[in-house]
């Protein structure tokens, strides 16, 4: 008996290579998807909200793809709320000694993968506690480009098995097989999507200074979110400190170790400067890779650390 999915179901984070793989398949590219699944921290930029709204309307629903918006919670709201469990994000820490720590990255587990989860085992007809029969699974798709192939591992869950459209597909740019993140770029252009965000919280400690730098100068209700927020955390997550243990040391959102308002965003990486040399069509190569945070935060196998366990 062949081995073939019950469900596809695109992982979508509404950047740029998860957006892709909607519009291929909506236009009879890639095979019909049974449905998007977008894990909704509760502090996504508004740009990325404003977004998902529009590939839904314009997109999904006319190619009959109903989009699941799932949510365990808002991240923001449940490190300052001392009566709730909060999954730590990876804060850059400044140890009492003087040395230099971060905490470990539990929020993709907590906030992208479990009610990723959740949703596909509903949707398989076995909602939690039942198990999954055996040989039952959905094809999970993860908008992995062939400069990240490094990324692309299995999910290690029997009914939720990883895909990796892009990969299969000719570059358009240099003839060789799986899309590149560039590939991408200019697919999204030709169909009117070039303005395709990065999903990411906005309080992400994996932004680079680049994103810092964008949120302060063009969304500075949302730069005012994240230095508020920074400044909140300074001794750890609420419920740590409600329970008598507070953090040995303090806490940043940037790699500097310094309140996020007085941090050296506007300083450019060497990544940086060598993201904004020109190709070899005398264009101005994309800026967006650099160090830290590549292209936002992917569930799977997230682009800003180590690939989600």
């Amino acid at each position: 008996m062949t081995d073939q999915p019950a469900l596809r179901l695109l992982s979508l984070g509404a950047g740029v290579q998860s957006t892709t793989l909607a519009l291929l398949s909506a236009a009879g590219d890639l095979p019909r998807l049974d449905g998007a699944v977008f894990a909704d921290t509760g502090w996504e930029p508004a740009a990325v909200y404003t977004h998902l709204n529009r590939l839904e309307t314009a997109v999904l629903i006319p190619a009959g793809i109903p989009l699941y918006r799932v949510s365990a919670g808002n991240i923001r709201n449940d490190a300052l709320d001392p009566e709730h469990r909060f999954a730590s994000m990876p804060l850059f820490i400044k140890n009492q000694d003087g040395g230099d720590g971060m905490t470990r990255r539990q929020c993709t587990a907590e906030y992208k993968l479990k009610p990723i989860k959740r949703q596909a085992r509903q949707l398989l007809g076995f909602p939690h506690p039942r198990p999954v029969p055996r040989g039952l699974y959905a094809e999970q798709w993860i908008g992995i480009s062939r400069d990240e192939i490094g990324r692309a591992k299995d999910s290690g869950i029997q009914y939720l098995r990883s895909a990796f459209p892009l990969l299969d597909l000719t570059g358009a740019a240099d003839g060789r097989e799986g899309w590149t993140r560039d590939d991408c770029l200019r697919y999204l252009r030709a169909n009117g999507w070039e303005s395709t965000p990065k999903s990411a919280c906005v309080g992400c400690p994996y932004h680079g200074n680049s994103q810092w730098r964008r949120l302060r100068d063009e969304q500075p209700e949302e730069w005012a979110d994240a230095v508020a927020f920074d400044a909140a955390i300074r001794s750890g997550n609420a419920r740590g400190n409600a329970l008598g243990k507070p953090l040995l040391g303090e806490a940043y959102l940037h790699r500097s170790r310094l309140p996020l308002d007085q941090a050296p965003i506007d300083r450019v990486t060497a990544h940086e400067w060598a993201q904004r040399q020109t190709d070899i069509f005398g264009q101005v190569a994309d800026a967006e890779l650099e160090e830290g945070d590549p292209d936002g935060c992917s569930p799977w196998s997230c682009r800003s650390g180590r690939a989600a366990a």
